[in-house]
């Protein structure tokens, strides 16, 4: 199953146990196979760099390293059409449509108001863990 997961989520699943991490996990293991574009994975470094400062005993290169090297990396062109409440949100969506993903995880208020959008789903992790029961 193909999945875009939004950074907060990426985040919380690296530096934190629960569901987010359970979402990480299956991934690992060939559950989901996680789509991203540059500018997704872009945000992915920048935000997990910054919050890496407060987790010095977290190593954060690897599992950036595995998201680089198995992911599927989508090219999309800028600029992005308007979406969501926040353009910052944007990337995603345009990422789940131009990869024909069906599911965005994320407990992103502007991405959840867009819920439904050319028909992508966004679900929150535990959402998503429960309707696909992993």
């Amino acid at each position: 199953m193909r999945v875009i997961i939004d950074t907060n989520v990426l985040i919380s699943g690296i530096f934190w146990s629960g569901i987010p991490h359970q979402i990480l996990q299956s991934w690992k293991s060939g559950k989901l196979e996680l789509v991203i574009s540059l500018d997704i994975l872009e945000e992915y470094h920048r935000v997990a760099e910054t919050i890496s400062k407060k987790f010095p005993q977290i190593d954060i290169s690897t599992i950036l390293e595995l998201i680089s090297l198995h992911s599927v990396m989508v090219d999309i062109s800028k600029p992005y059409p308007k979406i969501t409440a926040d353009p910052d949100d944007d990337k995603f969506m345009v990422c789940a449509e131009a990869s024909n993903t069906e599911i965005v995880i994320s407990g992103d208020s502007h991405l959840l108001d867009v819920n439904g959008y050319k028909g992508i789903q966004v679900l929150t992790p535990r959402q998503f863990i429960k309707q696909f029961k992993l």
